[in-house]
């Protein structure tokens, strides 16, 4: 459509405000847009390593006795090939698609915390290349995608083939709760005006529940990292039994992690195809809130279920009996999904274009992988079954049925969004056919493999044990499906040179990411639009361009801003203009910082280590420092008549919703840690310890009259500023620096004088790790005081403007109760059991 004058000077505006630096200066760019799109390519490049290790396994193990690769690189081979693909695409590949369309279909023109997208990429990139790195250099994990101690452990691992796992998959890890952190607060606050919970995309509640997900989900398994490292390196016995450890601890602590991961990896397939499925059979979809509320239940459920992972460990039958019990409730909500997505394909018409083709690949393979799943949640079948290659078909069709075809069909679905380029459907159809069959010819043999015995991770097999032409058939699958992805490549690559130019919403699709020109400009959307329903763009035909002339909100800029909408969490009622930062190196120095952290870490360099999380401190206080306004400012005219306050005079702005989720992935770490303490205390051999932590009330007298000062003292440094009081703010802010301190010595200082050496006992270990932890967040309570105290000196804060302020005393509620629990924990509890 043509603009008017006036009109194109705004979007040129608008296009130059939102663009990506040119150049090497691109590394700056937060756009959500450019950093998703790396995101993507990357997991697909990290995809393909993953492929080809693969094939290497399946080369080794096409015939008996073969010697293609020795037990050593095998090990490798294997542990990598695990690792890869669940760490390094198949989450970080949601997190990229996330970070890319959620802005788009929301109606917002980026997500909540540009930079954190941007420094998670950072964290993600460097992470991986730690990991995969180490292949180039013969020092890759050896030891499973899982790192079961005691084979982990230092005793049987003792080069740094382990710690690369440790350390780089805590480092993506960082990066998976970040962009968790990320997507919960977008979803539930940056959105279009009008958008209520009732009328989100239904993909964004499945993206919703994958990021609370994550952020419940990783803690444990960073924990266990972290435990572990220590061990490994200061003899720290979290997992000895010899010295009050367990072994189960890991993999209790490991499964509460990996079990929902199936499902934050499951989630988003499942919202991509409750998303195609209705524009391909024509209708809208069936179900939408039954859908939701199964996605909650799944969500909720997939947490009681990580013991499924452990039935021969050797746990009670009654425990053996609650999650087998578990493991099959889980069918229900699985099953409302399906019955609304058949329901909706039986109301409709669907047609068979190529992402419909991918829908039914997923509707076959994961069908079957869920019926092996009911199979294996029996316990007595699962004891005949557990580590053999039956369990290794069931999980791929779980994944690769549960996550790659719905992948593939988004990318046959979106492709024409990103690149403004139809795909070749004949080419389209040869890939689909060639995944399909090579998969169905590697993975269905397995299950006959497994049920003939042949176990899981062995690199060579006998000739006379029956397994030969299942294995060569299975090799000979695998190179088909990799011949098909091969062939997706070069249509990717074909449509983007060559492919014919795509009409506006060639699906007819009725989302918002099909409202705005294509391939999509910076900006995203000329305009905000202001939705009364679940399907904006089929109730105006016209939007697009509506928007595009700018008759919606935001349409104008103003002061050099970058403005989206926030909006009340429950009716999408607009409350908030966000401003948002613009191109920065803050998150790239942030990420090498940390970067310079783990790289001391895993070359046991300590002394860069901490020169690394300085400097990581120094990023982070560049980083909150610039932004704000020096004003209080007044409402902000938004477009159709309506104001909005800037997010930094508002009452409870995105950012301190991001603290809130941060501390509650921060929480879920603590819970665990007090989890395994009790773990330990009730089921690990050689308890009670030899000697306790003695009766001392000093100690936590001390940390208890830190915590006290700290935490009143926000709490009225916080009032004395609604009421105005600029010097009374900064005094009270002291005050609780000072608290901070003197709760941070009582953690540590006083316990290690009188506390057992920690390399004697688990409990001498968990009590000082639980102590340092209290220590790290009574110091970084002293930085969020500090920083509001400099904020003030600076004339960043007012009555209005007070979210510093706000933020430090969120700090400070949590680190109080935490260390009231840590308190009792250390203290109390040996004193309960009669020590």
């Amino acid at each position: 459509m043509s603009l008017d004058p006036t009109r194109q000077r705004q979007v040129q505006e608008l296009a130059s405000l939102w663009g990506a630096p040119p150049g090497w200066r691109s590394l700056s760019a937060v756009n959500h847009t450019v950093v998703g799109i790396r995101f993507m390519v990357t997991a697909f490049v990290f995809f393909l390593i993953g492929g080809v290790l693969a094939m290497l396994i399946r080369a080794q193990l096409a015939m008996p006795g073969n010697d293609f690769v020795g037990p050593e690189v095998y090990s490798q081979l294997f542990t990598m090939h695990g690792t890869v693909m669940m760490f390094l695409f198949a989450i970080p590949v949601i997190e990229g698609f996330a970070i890319y369309m959620l802005p788009k279909m929301l109606g917002a023109r980026d997500l909540a915390f540009p930079r954190l997208s941007a420094f998670a990429y950072w964290c993600y990139l460097f992470g991986g290349i730690i990991v995969v790195g180490s292949l180039l250099v013969g020092m890759a994990p050896d030891t499973g995608w899982f790192m079961y101690t005691p084979l982990s452990s230092s005793a049987y691992t003792p080069g740094i083939n382990a710690d690369v796992w440790l350390i780089g998959v805590t480092f993506v890890e960082v990066s998976a709760v970040a962009a968790g952190v990320e997507f919960m607060a977008t979803i539930l606050k940056v959105r279009t005006a009008g958008m209520a919970l009732n009328r989100m995309p239904i993909l964004a509640w499945y993206l919703w529940v994958t990021a609370a997900m994550m952020v419940i989900g990783f803690p444990p398994l960073i924990l266990g990292s972290i435990l572990l490292e220590i061990e490994r390196a200061f003899d720290w016995p979290f997992f000895d039994p010899t010295r009050g450890g367990d072994p189960l601890l890991w993999q209790h602590l490991f499964w509460l992690f990996g079990h929902p991961e199936v499902y934050i990896i499951f989630l988003p397939a499942a919202g991509i195809i409750s998303t195609i499925l209705p524009v391909m059979a024509g209708r809208p979809l069936v179900g939408y809130t039954w859908i939701v509320c199964s996605i909650v239940a799944l969500g909720f459920i997939s947490f009681g279920l990580w013991v499924h992972h452990m039935f021969t460990v050797g746990i009670p039958h009654l425990a053996l009996g609650f999650f087998s019990a578990a493991s099959l409730l889980v069918v229900l909500p699985t099953s409302v999904q399906f019955f609304a997505w058949l329901a909706t394909l039986l109301k409709g018409r669907p047609r068979m274009d190529l992402p419909m083709l991918f829908v039914y690949g997923f509707f076959f393979t994961f069908v079957i992988g869920g019926l092996t799943g009911v199979m294996v949640a029996v316990v007595p079948f699962d004891w005949q079954v557990h580590d053999t290659h039956f369990v290794v078909a069931h999980f791929h069709y779980v994944l690769i049925g549960g996550q790659i075809f719905p992948a593939l069909a988004a990318a046959y679905y979106w492709l024409p969004h990103f690149t403004g380029r139809t795909a070749s459907r004949t080419v389209g159809v040869i890939v689909f056919w060639l995944i399909l069959v090579g998969f169905t010819v590697t993975f269905l043999p397995m299950h006959l493999t497994g049920l003939l015995g042949m176990p899981r991770r062995v690199y060579t097999y006998a000739p006379d044990v029956g397994w030969t032409w299942l294995n060569l058939t299975s090799s000979i699958g695998g190179f088909i499906m990799a011949i098909g992805f091969a062939l997706f490549i070069l249509d990717v690559v074909l449509q983007i040179r060559t492919g014919r130019r795509t009409a506006r919403n060639p699906w007819n699709a009725e989302t918002l990411e099909w409202a705005m020109p294509l391939p999509p400009p910076t900006y995203n959307i000329g305009s905000l639009p202001w939705v009364k329903s679940r399907t904006p763009v089929h109730d105006d035909p016209q939007l697009e361009d509506d928007l595009q002339a700018g008759r919606g909100l935001l349409a104008t800029p103003r002061n050099g801003w970058r403005e989206t909408l926030v909006v009340s969490m429950l009716d999408g009622k607009p409350e908030q203009v966000l401003l948002l930062p613009g191109p920065t190196w803050v998150p790239l120095y942030t990420a090498i910082a940390a970067a310079v952290f783990f790289g001391g870490l895993l070359a046991k360099t300590y002394l860069l280590s901490l020169l690394g999380l300085a400097a990581v401190l120094v990023c982070a206080l560049m980083w909150v420092w610039d932004g704000g306004l020096k004003r209080d400012p007044g409402p902000l005219d938004i477009g159709c008549g309506a104001t909005a306050v800037p997010h930094p005079a508002a009452a409870m702005p995105p950012s301190l919703w991001g603290l809130v989720f941060l501390l509650a992935a921060n929480g879920t770490l603590f819970a665990s840690l007090v989890f395994g303490y009790l773990f330990l205390w009730v089921v690990a051999p050689n308890w009670p310890p030899p000697v306790f932590v003695p009766v001392d009330w000093a100690s936590p007298l001390v940390t208890l009259t830190g915590l006290g000062l700290g935490f009143a003292g926000v709490l009225r440094a916080a009032q004395v500023n609604r009421q105005g009081r600029d010097l009374g703010r900064q005094a009270w802010l002291l005050l609780a620096s000072l608290g901070g301190l003197i709760a941070a010595a009582g953690f540590t200082v006083v316990p290690a004088m009188l506390a057992p050496p920690v390399q004697d006992h688990a409990y001498a270990a968990v009590n000082a790790f639980a102590g340092a932890y209290m220590a790290v967040h009574a110091v970084l309570a002293v930085v969020f005081t500090g920083h509001a105290f400099a904020r003030g000196r600076a004339g960043w804060l007012s009555a209005v403007r007070a979210v510093e302020v706000r933020a430090a005393v969120i700090w400070w509620s949590y680190t109080a109760g935490t260390g009231l629990v840590t308190l009792a924990v250390i203290h109390l509890l040996p004193r309960m059991a009669g020590s």
